[in-house]
């Protein structure tokens, strides 16, 4: 959990993207794009079938080792949540070797939350702790709205025993680290990474 491919367009070029499917379907390999520049809209036009070039898996991997036995906590933004999700299904496959674990996301709108069906799921479950918030919200939404950093100083966790996996844009990691070693949280146990396909 935590690679990245190099995804190749011909003719265009590549980049960096995220894989963010589940490890435990090892005959699918999923990748989340955002279209934003010349190569993530072209592999957005894509048809089933295409060609498309792909080198890796690259970068180190969210330490899940250093997880087992404490609370986790993992805390995206915006596209963060897609690297994250492969780290999240590997905690709940092996549920009973984990403490607390409370998954936080904050996205710009409800339309822009990444696998709301799963988030929902997620927020079902008894033994997790799942907090969504958006900055800006519709008619229809429900939920907190406003930065992510509030959810993180309210979150419930035991400082002394846990590990914090954080992905997102740069100046949401800022503030949610320093949100977190102000709750006691060492910093040795804050894993970040810059949110990819953008």
């Amino acid at each position: 959990p935590g690679q990245f491919n190099m995804l190749y367009v011909f003719g265009c070029g590549e980049v960096p993207i995220s894989i963010s499917s589940e490890l435990g379907n090892p005959e699918i390999l999923a990748h989340t794009i955002r279209a934003v520049g010349n190569v993530t809209q072209d592999l957005a036009a894509l048809d089933r079938g295409d060609m498309v070039g792909v080198r890796g898996p690259f970068g180190t991997g969210w330490p899940m080792p250093a997880c087992e036995g404490k609370d986790v906590l993992v805390i995206a933004g915006g596209l963060g949540l897609a690297p994250l999700r492969p780290a999240i299904y590997h905690l709940l496959t092996g549920r009973d070797r984990y403490r607390r674990i409370v998954i936080l996301y904050g996205a710009r709108s409800p339309a822009d939350l990444l696998f709301a069906s799963e988030l929902r799921h997620w927020q079902r479950q008894p033994d997790l702790d799942v907090g969504i918030t958006v900055d800006n919200a519709d008619a229809g939404w429900c939920g907190n709205v406003g930065v992510i950093t509030p959810l993180v100083a309210t979150a419930t966790f035991e400082a002394a025993n846990t590990v914090a996996l954080v992905c997102g844009p740069g100046l949401m990691m800022r503030f949610v680290a320093s949100t977190l070693e102000r709750r006691g949280l060492a910093f040795e146990r804050i894993y970040v990474s810059l949110e990819r396909n953008m």
